[in-house]
């Protein structure tokens, strides 16, 4: 642990600060360190009052994003060496700061659950009739939209959810469409008639910083994208069977 580098911290307690306010630490650091075992260093060993989330330290369960050097980062995944000597780390951008790195969810949670990310069936199958069967291919259609793990990641880069809080998102767009896609799902007209509500997948300008932000590689811009398409094709489809009634 011969080198150092310098830790810019944003921090904030909500009982004694009117304002965040910055921290500096300067901390001796493992060359095979990610930024996440600093943070945790200054936690067990000099500031054990600096808040972060943080479970698995496995890219896997997305609680660990923060913004370092001005980009949201998943912090368990991201090596320490590839950054200078002074790192500057903060909350993820467009979320409420409950205390210091830890954003409030619940905006968030209420978005994923908009858009109904469960398997919706008119009428359930009888108990002897076996389970829904689905096809390798048929899993492809989805499967990429189903690796999302919850970091955020996206929803702090997204320029159109820091100027129009109630867009859906890119996250709930992504797994709303994962279950569109789903061979066994029946619920894409109800998901397509959310799309095009407050918030529409139709705000999106594709800046595509949600995907380029993304560790998992969803692909989330080019979900709502297609999302755009389907809600369209859903609606059209709608109208012309309407007026066949007429």
């Amino acid at each position: 642990m011969s080198e150092k580098k310098t830790f810019r911290i944003t921090r904030f307690d909500p009982d004694r600060d009117e304002a965040p306010r910055t921290e500096t630490y300067e901390i001796p650091v493992d060359p095979d360190w990610k930024v996440l075992d600093a943070l945790n260093f200054i936690k067990d060993e000099i500031d054990g009052s600096l808040s972060h989330r943080w479970s698995c330290r496995m890219a896997v369960c997305g609680s660990c994003g923060m913004m370092v050097d001005g980009k949201p980062t998943l912090t368990c995944k991201k090596a320490l060496s590839e950054y200078g000597s002074e790192i500057s780390v903060e909350p993820l951008a467009n979320f409420p700061v409950v205390r210091d790195l830890v954003v409030e969810l619940d905006g968030f949670m209420e978005k994923f659950e908009s858009v109904k990310p469960w398997i919706i069936r008119a009428k359930e199958r009888a108990v002897e009739e076996g389970t829904h069967r689905q096809s390798q291919a048929e899993l492809e259609e989805f499967k990429q939209f189903s690796m999302c793990i919850n970091c955020m990641l996206c929803y702090s880069a997204c320029p159109v959810v820091a100027n129009e809080p109630e867009f859906i998102g890119p996250a709930a767009i992504a797994l709303g469409h994962r279950y569109n896609l789903d061979s066994r799902d029946e619920g894409a007209h109800e998901r397509n008639e959310i799309f095009r509500g407050e918030g529409s997948v139709f705000s999106c300008s594709y800046a595509n910083e949600c995907s380029e932000v993304c560790p998992k590689s969803v692909d989330p811009a080019a979900a709502v994208n297609q999302a755009k398409i389907n809600a369209v094709i859903d609606w059209a489809t709608g109208f012309v069977v309407t007026r066949g009634k007429e």
